[in-house]
């Protein structure tokens, strides 16, 4: 054998082990990969679920102001819609008064209505007819408003809680 010859089963040896060593190292490496890779995975699933619970936690008062405010709208809505129809009835009931001056009862209406604001605005008192249908009196620092207008609004205030019935399912 030459010394090349004689290195030979050393190199075999050698290489072998080099081999061994780097199926080692590579198995190795593959194993902590595989961990790392697991422990990524748990990482971001505790991570999502926090997000997750965070989210629900952060939602709650959020949901919370949300539904006030929905509340808050609807009772606007609800409100508005109210002081409509409200509105409406007083409209119509200021129209139908108004219409009593084209009445063929209306003169005896107009004399009641004078009788009763005389009365009510004190001695001597000045009457007027108004323009809007009825009258109006005055005597000293009284005023005694008896017109159309402001008898039927004084009539649908008086309707009171009787009037929600109107918009009341």
């Amino acid at each position: 054998m030459t010394g090349g010859d004689s290195l030979g089963p050393v190199r075999e040896r050698m290489l072998r082990s080099a081999r061994i060593e780097a199926d080692r190292i590579l198995a190795e490496a593959h194993s902590q990969a595989a961990s790392i890779l697991r422990q990524a995975r748990r990482s971001a699933e505790e991570a999502v679920e926090q997000a997750g619970a965070q989210g629900q936690a952060d939602s709650v008062p959020a949901a919370a102001a949300e539904r006030s405010r929905g509340r808050e709208q609807a009772r606007s809505i609800a409100l508005g819609a109210r002081r409509e129809a409200h509105e409406e009835l007083l409209a119509r009931v200021l129209a139908a008064a108004a219409g009593l001056r084209d009445e063929p009862g209306y003169e005896r209406l107009l004399g009641r209505l004078t009788a009763m604001a005389a009365e009510a605005a004190g001695p001597d008192p000045a009457i007027a007819v108004q323009p809007a249908g009825g009258v109006e009196a005055r005597s000293g620092g009284v005023v005694v408003d008896c017109t159309l207008p402001r008898l039927a609004a004084l009539a649908v205030d008086a309707l009171g809680d009787r009037v929600r019935e109107l918009w009341t399912p």
